[in-house]
């Protein structure tokens, strides 16, 4: 017969334990009569076949159907009430955990209606104090069937909780700037507290204490990182601007070329993730790539063999013959893109943008 428990405690509790299994190799052979000591700030739970039996507090106790009435129930006594019945203790640490770091990793996304692309990606740090509030159900959920649980086991837990929270309290808020975002941050420091402790609870945990640095905009945000936030309306905006701005940033024709060449086969990668209608969007984009190319190349010609710089641009563009909107929606988008990377005047621009634009009314 394995050797019963007769007596047992767990003194040596390292600093960021949840919970410790005695034995850890596995369940145990007790007795009625046998001894479990708690320490200070310590529970212990009886589990066996997976279901928590009882806590016991801190103290020394002699296992009987007194203190735990449950047992009663669930083992099945000899005379004497000698026999041993197999279970698993678990020891909880009480003691709440101060400092423990927290960020918005991913990033809070909080919407601004009518500013910029309608999100900001807010981002902050900061420290809870947090602990074990109801040793039973924190076993239950996280304890059963391992011999240790360290905060580390469970810190994207409850850091997934706490950010889920807070981006919930803001939406309901309505808040729409980072002063309005900051300001429920302050209200976490007091009052609202109470609001994320009851999800916590749910797990048998609680914070004591909430800590954290103001809310900024992330900064240097890429199109990858907004693409389930924003309209695609937004995004194509977003995409020629980007175009307009990496032709400004090469040099000659070429540099543009290649820009918006580039920049419109991203545009079909991240329509098709963001449209259901993706196929017709990369035709229709593809459509628009090939006629800025095709605009730009007899751009260069005509320049190279046109000395009038002023009228060089008018003439590259007076030979293309855009028929559909989404053809003279591209040449539209080539002149932005010239006229940033000062290829054209910003007189001929007008011109030119009159023009087409009225045609391209005239096709709606």
């Amino acid at each position: 017969m394995p050797r019963i428990i007769d007596v047992i405690d767990h003194v040596n509790v390292a600093d960021d334990e949840l919970t410790y299994r005695e034995p850890q190799t596995g369940s145990g052979d007790w007795r009625l009569g046998s001894q479990v000591i708690v320490g200070e700030s310590q529970a212990a739970v009886f589990v066996r076949g997976g279901e928590a039996l009882d806590a016991l507090g801190p103290g020394r106790h002699t296992l009987s159907t007194a203190n735990i009435p449950i047992l009663s129930g669930l083992i099945g006594l000899a005379t004497s009430g000698r026999t041993p019945f197999t279970a698993d203790l678990y020891f909880v640490n009480l003691k709440d955990m101060p400092q423990v770091g927290w960020g918005t990793n991913p990033p809070i996304v909080m919407e601004t209606p009518g500013r910029g692309l309608g999100v900001v990606l807010l981002i902050t740090h900061g420290v809870i104090d947090i602990g074990v509030d109801d040793p039973m159900r924190f076993v239950k959920q996280y304890g059963v069937g391992k011999p240790i649980v360290r905060l580390r086991d469970i810190k994207d837990r409850i850091q997934s909780m706490l950010v889920g929270e807070i981006s919930e309290l803001i939406l309901k808020s309505g808040a729409q700037s980072v002063p309005d975002a900051n300001r429920i941050l302050s209200d976490l420091e007091g009052a609202m507290l109470a609001k994320v402790n009851e999800k916590f609870q749910a797990l048998g945990m609680r914070i004591k204490a909430f800590e954290s640095n103001p809310f900024r905009a992330k900064e240097d945000v890429t199109l990858e990182e907004l693409r389930n936030y924003i309209s695609l309306e937004d995004y194509e905006r977003v995409q020629r601007l980007n175009i307009a701005q990496r032709a400004a940033e090469n040099e000659g024709m070429g540099g543009a070329l290649a820009g918006a060449g580039v920049g419109l086969g991203v545009g079909q990668q991240m329509g098709a993730a963001l449209n259901p209608e993706a196929a017709e969007l990369q035709r229709q984009m593809a459509q628009q790539q090939m006629m800025m190319q095709q605009m730009m190349m007899n751009m260069m010609q005509n320049q190279s063999g046109t000395q009038g710089a002023g009228t060089a641009p008018e003439a590259a563009v007076a030979s293309t013959n855009p028929q559909t909107k989404a053809e003279v929606q591209a040449l539209l988008d080539s002149l932005d893109a010239k006229l940033v990377s000062g290829e054209i005047s910003e007189a001929i621009y007008n011109r030119l943008v009159e023009k087409w634009q009225k045609r391209l009314e005239e096709l709606s």
